[in-house]
């Protein structure tokens, strides 16, 4: 039964909105008594001894019926959880700026700690070929990849033909760093790269003196003939022309004969 609310609490319904309420109402309790009868219920003598009772029907003053278990159920979504405390994230510091970051490059790859706005890839932070770290560096293959920590590297394709194998490229200061732990100093590592430098000039020059001696006595040994003249020559005292090459003329017909001491 409708009941008048007193004045000034609530606004009086018009005669359509009491109709409509009451519409949906109506529905509201031809769709109860579908669903009831359509819900299975267990029997008395099966695994029970008692019989569920039929939900409880609470109106909600709003033209609609609704059971007590979809009540709680709607009550249950209308619970607001609160949001949980904001966990700090375990940011780095970059060594190069000093400002915080969560993620780069650098990190990623290489475990260093650098921000992506301060990746100098033109020279601190270039990559260098394998080759390069060794000849450059004076590095050896155990100093990369047996020494502790070993040195990181990434993979990329070799550009002069990709059926060749992929390249490993390296961080250039981090080369740097086990170059100067394995000699020392720059200045101990300049003067090894000054030493072998002159070894090396020292064995191409070696190798390029017994090439042109060999070249000279295969050209001198074409070029001379014995005589089978009767004539024999007697030569004076012999002149040295330049290193192990000497000459003898003879004394009655002026024949030079050059020849080479080994």
């Amino acid at each position: 039964m409708e009941t008048t609310a007193p004045e000034g609490e609530k606004p009086t319904l018009s005669a359509a909105m009491r109709a409509k309420i009451e519409r949906n109402r109506q529905r509201a309790l031809m769709l109860r008594q579908a669903r009831l009868a359509t819900r299975p219920y267990p029997s008395t003598g099966e695994g029970s001894s008692r019989v569920k009772p039929p939900p409880k029907i609470v109106d909600t003053g709003g033209g609609f019926f609704l059971e007590e278990e979809e009540e709680e159920e709607c009550m249950a979504e209308k619970i607001v959880h609160l949001p949980g405390p904001v966990l700090e994230c375990d940011y780095l510091i970059c060594e190069e700026c000093g400002k915080e970051f969560m993620d780069s490059y650098l990190m990623n790859h290489f475990d260093l700690a650098t921000c992506d706005n301060c990746r100098d890839v033109e020279e601190k932070h270039k990559l260098i070929t394998r080759t390069e770290a060794k000849q450059e560096y004076l590095l050896k293959d155990c100093d990369l990849d047996k020494r502790e920590p070993v040195l990181k590297f990434i993979l990329k394709k070799n550009p002069h033909n990709p059926r060749w194998g992929d390249m490993k490229l390296y961080l250039k200061l981090q080369v740097i760093q086990r170059s100067l732990e394995i000699w020392g100093s720059e200045e101990a590592l300049e003067e090894a790269k000054e030493s072998r430098q002159d070894n090396r000039e020292k064995m191409k020059q070696k190798k390029f003196d017994k090439k042109v001696k060999e070249l000279r006595h295969a050209v001198r040994s074409s070029i001379w003939k014995r005589d089978t003249s009767i004539h024999q020559h007697e030569y004076g005292a012999e002149e040295m022309l330049e290193d192990d090459l000497y000459k003898k003329i003879c004394t009655t017909c002026g024949h030079e004969l050059v020849y080479e001491k080994m």
